[in-house]
């Protein structure tokens, strides 16, 4: 509609006249285009809100048929969009699992269904609605919404997507948004299996009569006496991270007989290979009046213990995304070092007694106990650390009495013999170029009956690469640290 304009000089019929033509002008005059804030409540009606007074009455495992009918209040994050025009389908996600949101024009508000057509992955959203029974729904049920709200909008698309057992992009382009990354089912189901592992490996050893100990991570000197520190500022000196706790958890045996720590180690080695990391959690395990045979046997029904209590609570996930979890039988098979070097060499691998068992050389090896759990047993004692103990009966004390547990080509755990005498240990120390005044904190403590003792350390991450056969290290810890990664 056009509005008249006034022309100058135009004859005034009537003072009515006149002022009627100049009511029209000034009503044109304020027609405009629709306000943002109009603009903002017809296109943009899914606003962030407070939790305010809502509360979840119920998580995803819990809406099912039996619930149908009655009202409920889910929140989560939208795994899933899907839109058929009239009707629009809303997965939530919350730590139980998913619930199917169906929206259909007629069912629900005009409303909630706009709100519901604005809704994008990964919002953050409560919902409530009533139960519905829906045989292709998860868990059979469905929710049509009658209120919605959305607590945190999502602003833009992931760089990848969240569904399905494979990523399309790489590692360090997930890595950057890990926080989103760990909503992928297939990562998060990681998590969930460590979990259990951890709750296993505190029930199994509890029952064998372990206290659990929280050793210092900032320490005066090395551990094992190797370069691969992380140095750091504590106050006016200089100290380092912990490789282990390995020296406090034998003196803890004089007090406390069976100890274990699960904690973060550090290690400044300079690798880039799939199962290393700078910072990773270790399961250290020590105990008096044993020897290395002993612990063998206790880490063996350790890990027996917490596969089968994988099997057991995470079966759900294991089936839905076909998980092939090892078939664990006892005893594990084992062999000399020795032995291996010999079979090495017999089928062509250029290696020599003495010499570190590398991963890739391990793969040479054609023995199908290998491609499970098995251990490797009395290492050469120049390549184990000082507090290692040589056995009295191999010539000049080459052979140690020491084990590592391996899976496949993958070492997972570390144990020996631990020596109890303080000669011993200053001896020892003097073959590996280590200064024993450097480590009289705990060389003090020999003077007063150290029993004898046994102990081991196991990799977390690496138990869960071999649990749920994971390639990558970096997927089985939460914000992995490593030569090239510090944040996020």
């Amino acid at each position: 509609m056009l509005c008249p304009r006034p022309r100058q000089g135009f004859h005034e019929r009537s003072s009515a006249l006149t002022l009627a033509l100049l009511s029209k002008v000034k009503l044109c005059s304020q027609v405009q285009t629709p306000t943002t804030s109009v603009v903002k409540a017809l296109g943009d009606l899914l606003q962030e809100e407070e939790l305010g007074q809502w509360r979840r009455t119920h998580y995803s495992s819990e809406i099912n048929p039996s619930a149908s009918d009655s009202e409920v209040l889910a929140m989560g994050w939208v795994s899933g969009v899907r839109d058929h025009g009239n009707i629009r389908f809303v997965m939530l996600r919350d730590m139980r699992g998913e619930i199917q949101i169906t929206a259909k024009r007629g069912e629900c508000s005009d409303r909630v269904f706009d709100m519901i057509k604005e809704v994008k992955e990964h919002t953050s959203l409560g919902v409530r609605g009533k139960v519905r029974s829906q045989q292709k729904a998860p868990n059979g049920a469905e929710i049509v919404p009658l209120e919605l709200k959305a607590f945190s909008v999502s602003k833009k698309a992931a760089p990848f997507l969240i569904q399905g057992k494979t990523s399309s992009v790489g590692i360090d382009t997930r890595l950057d948004l890990r926080a989103v990354d760990l909503r992928r089912i297939s990562l998060s189901t990681i998590f969930r299996i460590r979990q259990t592992a951890l709750n296993a490996i505190r029930e199994f050893l509890a029952r064998q009569q372990f206290i659990e100990v929280n050793t210092p991570k900032m320490i005066a000197t090395a551990t094992e006496g190797g370069a691969a520190l992380f140095p750091i500022f504590y106050y006016d000196r200089e100290a380092f991270l912990a490789q282990s706790p390995q020296l406090y958890k034998e003196q803890l045996t004089m007090a406390f007989e069976n100890v274990f720590e699960i904690g973060p180690i550090f290690r400044a080695e300079p690798s880039r290979t799939n199962r290393h990391l700078s910072e990773a959690t270790s399961v250290d395990v020590e105990k008096a009046f044993v020897d290395y045979g002993d612990v063998i046997a206790l880490l063996e029904r350790m890990v027996l213990h917490i596969v089968d209590s994988v099997k057991e609570k995470n079966r759900d996930e294991i089936k839905s995304l076909e998980l092939k979890i090892p078939t664990v039988e006892l005893p594990f098979p084992k062999y000399t070092y020795s032995d291996l070097i010999e079979r090495l060499q017999e089928a062509g691998e250029r290696i020599h007694w003495g010499d570190d068992i590398s991963p890739q050389v391990m793969k040479g090896l054609q023995d199908e106990r290998t491609n499970g759990f098995y251990f490797i047993t009395d290492w050469p004692a120049s390549v184990k650390p000082f507090y290692v103990k040589p056995k009295s009966d191999s010539a000049e004390e080459r052979i140690s009495e020491s084990f590592d547990l391996m899976y496949g080509s993958l070492e997972l755990s570390s144990g020996s013999t631990r020596i109890n005498r303080k000669d011993q240990l200053v001896a020892r120390m003097a073959k590996q170029g280590l200064k024993p005044e450097a480590f009289d904190y705990h060389l003090r403590v020999f003077d007063y009956g150290v029993p004898p003792h046994a102990g081991f350390g196991l990799g977390m991450e690496r138990l869960l690469m071999a649990i749920t056969g994971t390639e990558n290290i970096r997927d089985t810890t939460l914000y992995p640290r490593d030569i090239d990664r510090l944040a996020p």
